[in-house]
């Protein structure tokens, strides 16, 4: 049994009772993604699966044969870091550093989850086809992201300078 994870493929983990987090970070010496509350609560493990986003600390690895992993170290390409990581340097979308991580991963699936159409709780028009990524919107889709050092200004500010870039790019093709 495997799952690919950052384009690798590797061996799940004999012991069904191992979590996808403990996975990537004790087994696979992935360490971008942060084990903090291991409750679900905290959002500092998130990773995609098959670009949508989870909280890693509560999945057992076993559930995702034949599925695809994207880690904060799968996120950026051979030109370098990822828009949305260099924005958050750009815009000290960080302090500790601790949250960062689940917050990029968290942010680039969000983005996709706007960009598809599914609302949120603040949506104003549940209808729309694509969902404008405004500060509120941004907000209430990430809430579930905590930062203890309070860097939501800057977090918020480069996930809509991101986005909206690339929103602008799309429209230019």
């Amino acid at each position: 049994m495997s799952i690919t994870i950052n384009g690798q493929r590797v061996e799940a983990p004999g012991d069904p009772r191992v979590s996808l987090l403990d996975l990537l970070r004790d087994r696979l010496g992935l360490p971008g993604t942060k084990k903090g509350c291991n409750q679900g609560a905290c959002g500092a493990c998130t990773v995609l699966v098959d670009g949508e986003r989870i909280i890693s600390c509560l999945a057992l690895a076993v559930q995702f044969e034949g599925r695809e992993i994207t880690t904060i170290e799968g996120l950026a390409g051979a030109d370098g870091l990822h828009p949305l990581q260099r924005a958050f340097v750009e815009h000290d979308g960080f302090q500790c550093g601790y949250c960062t991580p689940g917050q990029i991963v968290s942010a680039v699936a969000m983005a996709g989850e706007a960009a598809r159409g599914l609302p949120s709780a603040v949506t104003s028009d549940i209808a729309a086809a694509a969902i404008p990524l405004t500060r509120e919107e941004i907000a209430e889709r990430m809430s579930g992201n905590l930062c203890r050092c309070g860097a939501y200004n800057g977090i918020v500010e480069a996930v809509a300078e991101t986005f909206a870039a690339q929103k602008r790019e799309e429209v230019a093709a």
